[in-house]
């Protein structure tokens, strides 16, 4: 083979995987977040919360204007609760979201699904928004324990509520 089929070769071979994969490395994000589980049964992280091993989260991204899921991806969390899935193409025309599926805890498993406070975790993923690093950080999402810790009394009024019996 000559210098010059090689280099023939080697853009089509470039050319090829334009076309093939139809992003590049600059189209690719990281989502990353935390899933604990809430042992206050207060619905946000407190110091007592624990980060949570095995805990399913999916991500799901729908176009704004037909509502059409355009992307979806599931993992799982490593030992310190965190998660990481990289994500291809840029989705300025979706929300994207990630959501709890299923919780790596018997004893914490409830997903809150009414109220004010939203399970879901908004990423923006597209290049056009001024962030330039390619790593998405979600909000931790949480699952509620069957029974507060006894603790919790004591880390929720540190965090001024006086009304404590309405968050356990």
């Amino acid at each position: 083979m000559s210098k010059c089929d090689f280099i023939l070769a080697l853009c089509f071979v470039c050319i090829f995987s334009l076309f093939t994969f139809g992003y590049s490395e600059a189209d690719r994000f990281f989502v990353e977040g935390k899933v604990y589980c809430d042992t206050c049964r207060a619905k946000f992280v407190t110091k007592i919360s624990e980060y949570m091993e095995g805990a399913e989260v999916k991500l799901e991204c729908r176009n704004q204007s037909t509502e059409r899921v355009t992307y979806s991806m599931h993992t799982t969390t490593d030992e310190t609760g965190t998660y990481r899935m990289p994500v291809d193409g840029d989705h300025e025309q979706d929300i994207c979201e990630v959501f709890l599926i299923k919780s790596g805890r018997s004893d914490c498993d409830e997903i809150v699904r009414e109220g004010f406070v939203k399970q879901t975790a908004e990423v923006d993923l597209t290049r056009n928004n001024g962030i330039s690093s390619p790593v998405r950080q979600a909000n931790p999402l949480g699952f509620l324990i069957k029974k507060p810790l006894s603790q919790c009394t004591e880390v929720l009024r540190e965090l001024g509520f006086t009304s404590i019996g309405a968050l356990v």
